[in-house]
């Protein structure tokens, strides 16, 4: 099992932290680091800046929104990502939500699993070096306008493996069948087969070469109660504000997990805009389950059942209370690995 660094969208707030953080991963064996986006900052930008700054760690996008970008645009940020690293880029790619889809690109939600497995088509066909011909459902190329020909990508890369951030069954079975990896949230070592099963589905042939990553919050300490309350704001969050009442795909990940009455609880609080409450309600146990956090010996426990559940690639989210104990956390991640590992 590999371990990276999942930065999430915090990348350009501190870049000499950022860039410490990333040097400590890079020299203590961690092999992948993943920036994500959201409605502030771009993870192309954060990805190109620390390519330019490292050397032999990979690069991933957790994720590029599909709304955001045509799939062409996708395709060149994703080659000129390959060149300038050195072949070091790893294309994460979802869907986001209605709200950020809609909301801030102005992108209606609507057919994820159809617009996602098109998108991923073209994507790859961009960067096979053919002509972009395409006629799809979402996406025609070129469009059927009188100047419109088919172009070939002017940059020549290696394609770059692909994953996609799944939540619900359908866009896991997705995941298995047209991805090479899949970026995961919320993951119970204990429920993995919720998930994987669904992606097996889509990938008949197995899982060998089919990287699982998903992102851990990390707070280690001797108090366990003190770690896991570092994790709840960020959980009710997810569970209780990311979407609408009707549509959280988190809070219905929570329902799987056997969390629904409280995930509904947190969903009321966070909505009413009561979110220290909503952080309160959250269920330890569901933190405890899908973090690591406490005391060595045991988050080396956890770190074993997280690689007999099939992990790959353990992306831990450093969730410290102070900037020095994340940095703590993210030095002494590789040691427990070891030792969870043997």
């Amino acid at each position: 099992m590999k371990l990276a660094l999942m930065l999430g969208i915090t990348g350009p707030q501190d870049p000499a932290a950022t860039l410490t953080a990333v040097h400590t991963c890079e020299k203590s064996g961690y092999s992948q680091v993943w920036a994500a986006e959201a409605y502030g900052y771009d993870a192309a930008t954060t990805l190109a800046w620390l390519a330019a700054h490292t050397s032999t760690i990979d690069l991933g996008s957790a994720i590029f929104q599909i709304p955001g970008r045509t799939p062409a645009m996708t395709a060149m940020t994703a080659a000129g990502m390959q060149a300038l690293s050195g072949n070091r880029f790893r294309l994460g790619l979802g869907v986001s939500g209605p709200q950020v889809s809609e909301g801030w690109h102005g992108v209606p939600f609507r057919a994820p699993l159809g617009r996602t497995r098109e998108y991923v088509e073209v994507v790859k066909l961009a960067l096979s070096g053919k002509p972009l011909e395409f006629n799809g459902r979402h996406h025609e190329l070129p469009l059927g306008a009188p100047q419109a020909k088919a172009i070939r990508s002017a940059a020549h890369v290696d394609m770059p493996p692909i994953y996609l951030a799944a939540v619900g069954p359908k866009n896991l079975e997705l995941t298995g069948e047209i991805a090479d990896g899949w970026l995961a949230i919320f993951f119970a070592p204990e429920q993995a087969e919720l998930s994987l099963s669904h992606i097996r589905a889509g990938r008949p042939d197995g899982l060998d070469g089919f990287d699982i990553v998903p992102t851990v919050p990390v707070a280690l300490g001797d108090d366990v109660d003190e770690c896991t309350d570092l994790i709840r704001a960020y959980t009710a969050l997810y569970i209780g504000g990311m979407g609408s009442r009707d549509k959280n795909f988190y809070n219905d990940l929570a329902h799987r997990l056997g969390f629904g009455d409280e995930a509904d609880a947190v969903q009321e609080l966070y909505l009413a805009k009561r979110h220290r409450d909503a952080a309160a309600a959250v269920p330890a146990e569901l933190i405890r389950q899908t973090s690591l956090v406490g005391p060595d010996d045991l988050v080396i426990e956890r770190i074993r059942r997280y690689a007999e559940a099939g992990v790959t690639t353990l992306a831990v989210s450093p969730f410290g209370a102070t900037p020095e104990a994340k940095m703590r956390d993210i030095a002494k991640m590789p040691e427990l690995v070891a030792k969870a590992l043997g």
